[in-house]
């Protein structure tokens, strides 16, 4: 049974001078131009990193120990989706502070077992005045994956809306999306570990990416997201094709092969 005892993390702050490059680095990465000034929704991800040693480093990649990480053994984390409100954009050259504070706790049963769902909210302020919130919803679970990896598709799934954007998410642009985040978790660039410690499919897409190639429709079509809902409901592997998809109505996904809806989204336009 999982046990945090009383962990309650207290609330913590960072400021950071917004620079232009990882915005650069991502667009060069999504094969698109700068955005200029203003951040997209979601690409602040670039930013507010944390650099842990590499002896801080744990079996898996993530750090062993962090504000953060509840403490549970054998601990395996998953990116289970969010929440997003933008009153004003983070902008190039702006000083911003990010207060960082546990939201929620939460212990439930899935299918393998008890999950510790962590909920973190992200406040961001600009000379003293909020601009942006946002909630991070983590899962972690203890103890051994699955020992058999699922059966995958490598067929393109058949998407009908209005708006689409095909991917084929190769190995090369897992490393770079991994290095623009400081991520070193395995499952996004050792094959071996995470088809046979983890019990993937394969190399493991970022939920981060597919949040952003989610965004990237309303953002390529005009409009200007001040909402944002997402929940990964299935992982996407590399090689696999998938499709972000969606419409003006405030609806989007992530398609993966054999009819798979990996992600779901709703945002809201200003």
């Amino acid at each position: 049974m999982i046990d945090v005892g009383g962990w309650s993390p207290e609330p913590v702050e960072a400021a950071e001078v917004i620079d232009a490059a990882p915005s650069a680095a991502l667009a060069g990465l999504l094969d698109v131009e700068p955005p200029g000034e203003e951040l997209p929704p979601l690409w602040h991800w670039l930013h507010f990193l944390e650099r842990p040693a590499q002896r801080e480093l744990g079996p898996d990649g993530h750090p062993m120990a962090g504000h953060f990480l509840p403490p549970i053994p054998d601990r395996r984390r998953m990116f289970a989706g969010g929440r997003f409100r933008v009153r004003e954009p983070l902008r190039v050259g702006d000083t911003v502070t990010r207060r960082a504070e546990l939201a929620s706790t939460a212990v439930k049963q899935g299918r393998s077992g008890e999950m510790f769902f962590v909920t973190v909210r992200h406040t961001f302020l600009r000379d003293g005045a909020e601009i942006a919130v946002e909630e991070q919803d983590l899962v972690y679970r203890s103890g051994d994956a699955a020992s058999r990896p699922p059966e995958v598709s490598f067929e393109a799934p058949d998407v009908r809306t209005p708006w689409t954007l095909p991917v084929t998410a190769d190995p090369v642009l897992l490393f770079r999306f991994s290095a623009l985040t400081y991520n070193a978790h395995r499952i996004h660039y050792d094959e071996t570990y995470a088809t046979e410690v983890e019990g993937h499919g394969g190399l493991v897409v970022h939920g981060p990416l597919l949040a952003i190639l989610c965004l990237e429709l309303p953002r390529r079509a005009g409009l200007k997201v001040t909402e944002l809902s997402f929940r990964a409901r299935r992982p996407v592997y590399a090689r696999h094709p998938f499709a972000a998809a969606g419409s003006p109505d405030g609806e989007l996904s992530i398609e993966a092969p054999a009819g798979v809806t990996a992600m779901t989204a709703t945002f809201t336009a200003g």
